[in-house]
C-alpha cells in the first residue's frame, strides 16, 4: 500500500477571500484540527471547507510544492490554477 502526502487549500466560510495552504497525511484529521481551532493561524477564521487538494506520492516533492504555494508567485498559481 502506498502512502499518500497531501498539500491542500482551504477555504474560510467566515470570509470566502481567506485561505490557508498546507501539508498532511491525514486529510480529514487535519481539517478537523483547522475547524476546532488546534491551528492558531487558522483559528480565527473558522469554519474551514475544502478548496484544493493534490495527493503525492513523494514527501519532498509534495513539501517542496507547498512551500512554493506559500510564494507570492505560487498564490498567483493558485489563485489562477487551482
Amino acid at each position: 500500500m502506498s502512502t499518500f502526502f497531501y498539500v491542500y487549500i482551504i477555504q474560510s466560510e467566515k470570509d470566502v477571500n481567506r485561505f490557508y495552504t498546507g501539508f498532511t497525511e491525514s486529510l480529514d484529521e487535519r481539517l478537523a484540527q483547522h475547524n476546532a481551532g488546534s491551528v492558531p493561524a487558522s483559528k480565527p477564521f473558522r469554519p474551514w471547507k475544502w478548496k484544493t487538494c493534490l495527493a503525492y506520492t513523494d514527501r519532498d516533492q509534495a513539501l517542496a510544492f507547498e512551500r512554493y504555494l506559500k510564494t507570492r508567485s505560487g498564490r498567483a498559481f493558485a489563485k489562477k490554477r487551482l
